[in-house]
């Protein structure tokens, strides 16, 4: 594929085969976002684990510290008075069967899906439609549940899920290239510690092959995720273009 001067350019500022602490990953990425928008930043960990074996694969939640910086649409599978709690907590769509026919008419125009149990036999059906974007409901990771209020407060206010797809590979975007630099790496760091603690117990020999952060349109750049207790930013957080900052900070 061939890839535009813009992309060349910011390309070359990247050691391709240099596993870059964290920290420093963090403020490339920073130089590397050219785009002519805010882009995703997105982490891609490939792990040591045999996706064959369900007791290998990964998959769960967590909280971001600083979010995802964009706004997250909810749909909501309730009735009676579920319906109008998930109303209340924020749920950009709420609906019961008439919810259900419309999502197996191909409508996925959320994030997030979250279904009350009462409601899961008729979203079940939704498998075909929903599963292959990774937006059906599961009570693994607290979308299929009673508490639906939680639910909803908890995704938008930042909880994301992650799974292992067929290739052992775990892809999560973690911000925004607009983001400070800390917010970033505090994102960053409590995805890998989050993954790292998530290692399956039948899992042998090497777990994280390989931790890749990169933007929309950017080049990869190599992380060195056994290295998460390094929490400085060289220049810190104030640093601005042509203004570096007095001291370097440490989250």
């Amino acid at each position: 594929m061939a890839h535009g001067k813009r992309y060349r350019k910011q390309f070359g500022k990247v050691q391709r085969e240099r596993e870059y602490p964290p920290a420093e990953a963090v403020a490339l990425i920073k130089q590397t976002a050219s785009a002519g928008f805010d882009e995703t930043v997105e982490l891609h960990m490939r792990l040591g684990v045999n996706v064959r074996h369900a007791e290998e694969q990964l998959r769960g939640t967590l909280a971001l510290p600083h979010g995802l910086g964009k706004d997250v649409t909810i749909a909501v599978f309730a009735e009676g008075q579920q319906a109008r709690d998930a109303e209340a907590a924020g749920a950009d769509f709420v609906g019961g069967q008439d919810l259900v026919e419309k999502v197996s008419e191909g409508w996925t125009d959320f994030d997030v899906a979250i279904s009350t149990p009462e409601m899961m036999k008729a979203v079940g059906q939704l498998g075909r439609v929903l599963g292959p974007q990774g937006k059906m409901p599961n009570p693994k990771v607290g979308t299929v549940t009673d508490d639906i209020e939680k639910a909803v407060g908890e995704s938008k206010s930042g909880k994301v899920e992650y799974r292992t797809d067929r290739q052992a590979i775990v892809h999560m975007a973690i911000g925004k290239a607009s983001f400070e630099p800390l917010a970033l790496l505090d994102n960053l760091l409590a995805v890998i510690d989050e993954i790292v603690r998530a290692k399956p117990s039948s899992s042998k020999g090497k777990y994280v092959l390989s931790a890749t952060l990169t933007t929309t349109m950017g080049p990869g750049i190599r992380i060195d995720a056994g290295r998460t207790k390094e929490r400085t930013i060289g220049g810190g957080p104030a640093e601005s273009e042509g203004e570096p900052a007095e001291e370097p900070v440490t989250a």
